[in-house]
């Protein structure tokens, strides 16, 4: 009797299972049908830059000038707005600056400080030691002066985001007038004031203004591509996505040696099979 009731119970647990997978397959299956709105009809799916990026792929590496060029946009545009919570300036040694130069770099910043005399509250230079600050003191003073957004932190960004970089990238390329086309088709969408209509974005519409608004919004050093739009962008999205993965380098090399130790050691141990059992006859059948 006990061994009837575990079938059934088995049984049962099996149909709710099967049930709530044949449930979730159709509804993913079948969401959205019959819908036609304006975020599906023009959201576009993110594209990178012609050409890609150096670290793509698996052998893909970094691209130190454009990494260094990535935080001259991040420094000079994103930085009034968006912090970088999880990266230290000594960091910044990790794409080719130097100790001094790290050091003169972190002093550009202004970071809270506590005065040593009062024990009041104060800013200083920033120590490689310091991590990058945030351009608000609290939430609320971010959402006053962002249309009532929180410009989220970019430490993180390109791994947070369904598409990376190339999202990153054709976020900050893809501001654009209203089309036409949308209008006649969707003639109750709209772009509230305050926001700007961005396809790339899920909605459609997006609080943050456009960041980069000019070629040459940013002064590259001689010797550097000539500072487009769409190349600002390109760097600034490299840049991004060195914050997130900044072990990338040594995490491919590490991939690949294991990758070469396990095809020699199978080349190996099939060597031992072959001579642990080549004195081993098979077993004639008479």
């Amino acid at each position: 009797m006990i061994r009837i009731i575990a079938i059934l119970v088995g049984l049962g647990f099996t149909g709710v299972v099967m049930l709530a997978f044949v449930t979730g397959a159709w509804t993913a299956a079948t969401e959205g049908m019959g819908e036609e709105t304006a975020e599906h009809v023009f959201h576009e799916e993110a594209k990178g830059p012609e050409g890609g990026f150096s670290f793509d792929g698996p052998l893909g590496n970094w691209d130190y000038a454009q990494l260094q060029r990535g935080y001259q946009v991040y420094r000079e545009v994103c930085a009034a707005c968006h912090s970088l919570k999880y990266v230290a300036f000594r960091d910044l040694a990790q794409i080719g600056y130097t100790e001094g130069q790290v050091k003169a770099l972190a002093a550009e910043w202004v970071v809270p400080g506590i005065d040593p005399d009062t024990g009041e509250t104060t800013t200083r230079p920033g120590l490689p030691t310091d991590y990058f600050p945030s351009p608000y003191e609290n939430n609320i003073a971010a959402a006053a002066a962002n249309n009532n957004a929180i410009p989220p932190d970019l430490s993180l960004m390109t791994k947070a985001r369904h598409g990376g970089t190339d999202y990153v990238y054709s976020l900050l390329t893809g501001y654009e007038p209203l089309p036409a086309e949308l209008r006649e088709e969707f003639p109750e969408f709209e772009t509230p004031e305050g926001l700007h209509f961005n396809p790339y974005f899920a909605n459609l519409n997006l609080a943050m203004a456009p960041p980069l608004t000019a070629d040459g919004q940013v002064t590259y050093a001689e010797g550097n591509p000539d500072p487009t739009i769409r190349q600002m962008a390109a760097d600034v999205s490299a840049f991004l996505y060195w914050t997130a993965e900044p072990k990338l380098e040594q995490r491919r090399q590490t991939g690949l040696w294991f990758l070469v130790f396990m095809l020699f050691a199978t080349i190996l141990a099939w060597f031992s099979k072959k001579q642990i059992w080549s004195a081993v006859k098979p077993k004639r059948e008479d």
